[in-house]
């Protein structure tokens, strides 16, 4: 027998999802003394935010085609 997929669909957006991961890792990160673990986590911060701007541009109704 073949084991089921699990088909849940998460309880929150992608955007709120990101959202939270970055104010998370930016609350990890000022508790932090100044290093590479520091300078990792704000780097992620980084990323996540650039992830919203893109999903946010992504998904928006009058988006325009490339040219």
């Amino acid at each position: 027998m073949t084991k089921k997929r699990n088909r849940t669909r998460p309880a929150l957006s992608l955007q709120e999802r990101l959202n939270k991961f970055t104010e998370d890792a930016r609350a990890a990160a000022k508790n932090l003394p100044a290093g590479a673990e520091r300078h990792a986590l704000l780097q992620k911060v980084r990323d996540g935010e650039a992830a919203v701007d893109m999903e946010r541009l992504l998904s928006s109704p009058n988006q325009q085609t490339p040219k």
